[in-house]
């Protein structure tokens, strides 16, 4: 994936349940859904996941998505790196209590973890 806008494309059409509650938190914030911020959308994204886990979702509902983002670094462009990077893997995990984050930082793939603690200094447990 070249284009930061293939990769949101992707994961709207792949993750339909999880896109939802991001697009829900990304009008909230920003009033409107486009595409041509499609990088910011992937914080929105983290924060759905991140209400996710303060509900006590099984991890397991959401571990595709992580394999499927962590797998676009792969041949990623350095757009999209940064773009998961920063918008998606920074914001992934704030505020949630630890006890609901551990499930979820064992099926985070490596890449997103070295991506968090690489910014973060830390894990979120």
């Amino acid at each position: 994936m070249e284009a930061i806008l293939d990769l949101y494309i992707a994961v709207r059409s792949n993750f339909p349940e999880i896109t939802a509650k991001a697009d829900r938190e990304h009008v909230r914030l920003w009033g409107e859904l486009d595409a041509e911020f499609a990088c910011s959308w992937f914080t929105s994204l983290a924060n759905a996941l991140n209400a996710e886990m303060c509900k006590g979702t099984n991890p397991e509902r959401h571990a595709k998505l992580f394999a499927f983002i962590s797998s676009s670094l792969e041949n990623g462009s350095n757009e999209i790196h940064s773009c998961i990077d920063v918008s998606f893997t920074e914001n992934l995990f704030w505020q949630v209590p630890a006890e609901k984050a551990a499930p979820y930082w064992q099926v985070l793939p490596e890449p997103l973890k070295d991506f968090y603690i690489g910014f973060h200094h830390r894990v979120p447990l």
